[in-house]
């Protein structure tokens, strides 16, 4: 493999990490903003309130993204095979 090629296959694996981890850290940071403002008006500081909601919020989120989360994994695999196959 080339330079470029090089390249080209880690820009395509980053792509593919951000497309797949993107939707789970926004939800985590839309959920822990929420709650952060809600403590701020509320003044009530308890440790608890900023971790359950955000962990339910993330595993709701991973169930609701697992088929899109395989089908750009399972993709960027056959990619990479085709490469590999292909010589380039």
């Amino acid at each position: 493999m080339t330079g470029p090629e090089v390249l080209d296959v880690a820009r395509d694996a980053l792509v593919t990490l951000i497309s797949t981890s993107g939707p789970i850290l926004a939800v985590g940071l839309i959920v822990g903003l929420a709650i952060a403002l809600f403590q701020t008006v509320t003044q009530l500081q308890e440790m608890t309130l900023t971790f359950v909601p955000k962990i339910i919020a993330v595993f709701i989120a991973l169930l609701v993204t697992f088929p899109f989360m395989g089908r750009n994994m399972a993709d960027l695999m056959q990619r990479i095979s085709e490469r590999i196959i292909t010589g380039g």
